[in-house]
């Protein structure tokens, strides 16, 4: 599995911005998050790059996780936002 995702959550003090994201991606797929704007796409992203740490959940990139082998798992991704 080229991204795999289980639970992601983060919080921001009260503030539930996402909750329980779970979704895998096969390589050689061509994925597109589409959802209102704060529906949570920007943040999400953020967290499968590693540049947000999840208040709950995991994210795996290539088989690296994205924040405890976050180097391994960012040279196997390419985010170009906006």
């Amino acid at each position: 599995m080229l991204l795999e995702v289980e639970g992601l959550c983060v919080n921001y003090g009260h503030i539930e911005a996402i909750r329980d994201i779970t979704f895998s991606v096969e390589e050689g797929s061509v994925v597109t998050l589409i959802g209102a704007n704060g529906a949570g796409k920007t943040t999400t992203m953020k967290m499968l790059t590693a540049y947000l740490s999840p208040t709950a959940g995991r994210a795996e990139v290539a088989g690296y996780d994205v924040l405890e082998q976050s180097l391994e798992a960012r040279a196997r991704i390419g985010y170009l936002p906006e």
